[in-house]
């Protein structure tokens, strides 16, 4: 028996999911079904066993809410990570949160020329792989977040989504 490639879980990881819309937003957003794929990718990539998180879907008001109240920053954003931090191991392991703004990704997608599905799946990866541990706070942990996040979109068939290709 050979040894699982690197990066990639033998077994497919469980995952328990939670997604809260808490906005307006009814039309474009993606289903759970898409969400457990993005996410159950990101985790057997990154070799990850499993685990639990929720998808929230905000408004540009909330995002810009927790984004100057976590990061300091003004104004919303794309998608906001919230590894869990518990004392005790969890069954199945609290990954975290991810929240995320409907309107702000809607935006980006048309602005960079992507489909909203592809920048969709883009930002719950590279939430997820947040979740996981991984960062871009150098130039070689972004190298890796980021070959990370290729891959696995192109498991879905999506375009690379750090190409400049279709920016302004």
């Amino acid at each position: 028996m050979s040894a699982p490639s690197k990066g990639k879980s033998a077994a497919e990881p469980s995952l328990v999911l939670h997604r809260d819309v808490a906005c307006d937003a009814a039309r474009g957003l993606p289903s759970g079904a898409d969400l457990r794929r993005w996410v159950r990718a990101s985790l057997q990539r990154a070799g990850a066993p499993g685990g639990e998180l929720t998808v929230r879907i905000v408004d540009e008001a909330e995002s810009a809410a927790l984004n100057a109240e976590f990061r300091g920053r003004d104004g919303p954003t794309n998608v906001l990570s919230f590894a869990a931090d518990l004392p005790l191991p969890s069954l199945p392991r609290y990954l975290g949160d991810l929240v995320v703004s409907a309107p702000v990704v809607a935006r980006e997608a048309h602005e960079q020329g992507k489909t909203p599905a592809a920048h969709w799946a883009h930002m719950v990866v590279h939430g997820t792989l947040h979740l996981l541990g991984h960062d871009h706070e150098d130039a070689a942990a972004a190298a890796a977040m980021e070959s990370l996040e290729r891959e696995i979109l192109a498991e879905f068939g999506y375009p690379d989504p750090y190409a400049l290709d279709g920016l302004p």
